[in-house]
């Protein structure tokens, strides 16, 4: 439809720019410190994977980087290769004048804004995934009006784009329409647009779509949910926003963890059905789940994210720990009335991995909800262990529907049908369950889609699924102590306490954590003083 709208990046305090003709003065010309950029990858559990995994750094994956004019003149939005160790010949340069593989060239010139969005996505050796296979970047209002929102959108071939900018939109008429290009556009394509929400207000778009993922920045000053239109759960997930606290740098770290998992589903890290692991409502799926909550999460239902933080800070390695759990059906799938009661049946069989995934179809009708139930026995034989249990559903919004398919989420104690957690969210193509404490037991994890008045009577999705309790353990080595405890899933701190005597007084002071045989180790002295340790997420 060729509409052209205003773009700003997400950076405060900025003046909008049109996507053509203007000028846009301030620019990012330092990449900043290897170190800062080496504790965000340790963060958000890149390090990690590395650690315990061969060449999972998005291998064969393409990426596209559209980049809005930023500098003194309209021709800032270039990647300059050598700021990050890439070699030039990764990438092609696109705009409404043509096309280049050299740097420099007569297309536009060098973005430091660019360059550190590369750094975090894709640069060496502090990028999430280091050897992608191609670059496409994309001056940004080419990118939207010739290709997203053309009469006939052309297939870029590039399964994840990080979008580091923000359309500035007049109301939610302009957001809708913004929306519904790109969602047709991930419908067509199987692209997933990975977006900035902006730094300040509300949600911006393009990071509004339903079929992308709008990223939000963990210090707090990003824009922040729901929606405009129709109050939907965005953003979606968290990440470090290093150099500038921005999400133009958070979104790189989701876009890359995103390439990142694409490979390792398509190469068979999450066993059969390469196709189904590689998709982006799979992807995006493992990582909402793999998030770690900050300490003050919380969602308002319906809504199934947090306003701030989404489903929670980015952690990649959690994430591929779930792929790599491998496919799992649901065991029975059921039809009740519309609108009926869906108790637990009394089917015998389980799941047989407390975490994982499945990429399935749901069926109703004009008169019934389709059921399709996941039954776990949540156990590890420790008496009175509590687990956490974590669960996201995703769909797509159909190509050239207005509305969605309505799925829900809900998790019933199998044993006695009491139901212990819902996400309903009429709205939202995505739902999510988080469930501290839990005790062991049998439990029946349902999607649910509704009958009646729908899009369509089957809607395809992906489930990922976690339930977990991390045992800590303590033996006498010498004069020394050993705490252990498993590296998945990650997140958690080691904190000791001299007493229990409330308020009692935890600290992090103690030596760091070593991977030892697939543990987290920590070795400490034997003193006259008594100390209690625990597992914390912070």
């Amino acid at each position: 439809m060729g509409l052209e709208l205003g773009i700003k990046f997400a950076v405060k305090n900025e003046n909008p720019m049109k996507l053509r003709g203007a000028q846009f003065l301030l620019a990012f010309v330092f990449l900043g410190p290897m170190a800062a950029r080496a504790q965000n990858l340790d963060t958000i559990g890149v390090t990690l994977l590395w650690t315990i995994t061969t060449n999972v750094n998005g291998a064969g994956i393409h990426v596209a980087q559209p980049e809005a004019n930023n500098g003194p003149t309209t021709t800032n939005w270039q990647v300059n290769s050598s700021s990050f160790g890439q070699l030039t010949s990764l990438f092609t340069y696109y705009s409404s004048n043509g096309s280049a593989t050299t740097f420099p060239n007569s297309l536009g010139a060098e973005s430091g804004h660019a360059d550190a969005v590369g750094t975090n996505f894709y640069g060496i050796p502090n990028g999430v995934a280091t050897n992608v296979a191609l670059v496409d970047n994309y001056e940004a209002g080419y990118f939207y009006n010739s290709l997203i929102a053309g009469s006939v959108p052309l297939n870029n071939n590039d399964p994840v784009v990080n979008q580091s900018f923000n359309f500035v939109v007049t109301g939610v008429s302009q957001q809708q329409i913004i929306d519904s290009t790109y969602d047709n556009y991930t419908e067509r394509y199987n692209t997933l647009f990975v977006s900035g929400v902006g730094n300040g207000g509300s949600v911006n778009a393009p990071a509004t779509c339903y079929n992308g993922i709008g990223v939000a920045v963990d210090n707090g000053s990003s824009s922040t949910g729901p929606t405009l239109d129709n109050g939907r759960a965005k953003p979606d997930i968290t990440a470090p926003g290093y150099p500038a606290g921005l999400t133009s740098f958070s979104t790189p770290y989701v876009s890359g963890a995103a390439a990142v998992l694409m490979q390792a589903g398509a190469r068979g890290d999450g066993g059969n059905g390469t196709n189904a692991a590689a998709d982006i409502r799979t992807v995006k799926a493992l990582l909402l789940n793999g998030a770690v909550k900050p300490a003050d999460w919380t969602n308002n239902a319906p809504s199934p994210l947090d306003t701030r933080y989404g489903a929670g800070v980015l952690n990649v390695f959690n994430s591929y720990e779930q792929l790599a759990g491998g496919r799992h059906g649901y065991i029975v799938s059921t039809s009740v009335s519309t609108g009926g009661a869906h108790p637990p049946t009394g089917a015998s069989g389980m799941v047989s991995t407390l975490s994982g995934w499945d990429f399935n179809t749901n069926t109703s009708s004009s008169t019934s909800d389709g059921v399709n139930h996941y039954y776990f026995n949540v156990t590890n034989g420790v008496s009175e262990a509590m687990f956490t249990a974590t669960a996201t559903l995703v769909w797509n919004r159909q190509r050239n529907k207005s509305g969605i398919n309505n799925l829900n989420l809900f998790l019933y104690n199998a044993a006695n049908s009491n139901l212990v957690a819902v996400s309903t969210s009429a709205v939202d193509n995505v739902e999510h369950i988080f469930v501290p404490n839990l005790a062991q037991g049998r439990y029946d994890l349902q999607v649910w889609k509704a009958g009646g008045s729908f899009v369509s009577s089957s809607e395809t999705y992906a489930l990922a699924f976690e339930f977990f309790s991390l045992p800590l353990g303590i033996v006498r080595s010498g004069t020394n102590v050993v705490l252990q405890w498993p590296l998945y899933p990650a997140g958690f701190v080691l904190e000791s306490a001299a007493n229990l005597n409330p308020p009692a007084s935890w600290n992090t002071n103690g030596p760091a954590s070593v991977v030892t045989n697939n543990q987290n180790s920590v070795v400490m002295g034997i003193t006259n003083t008594s100390l209690f340790f625990r597992l914390w997420r912070p």
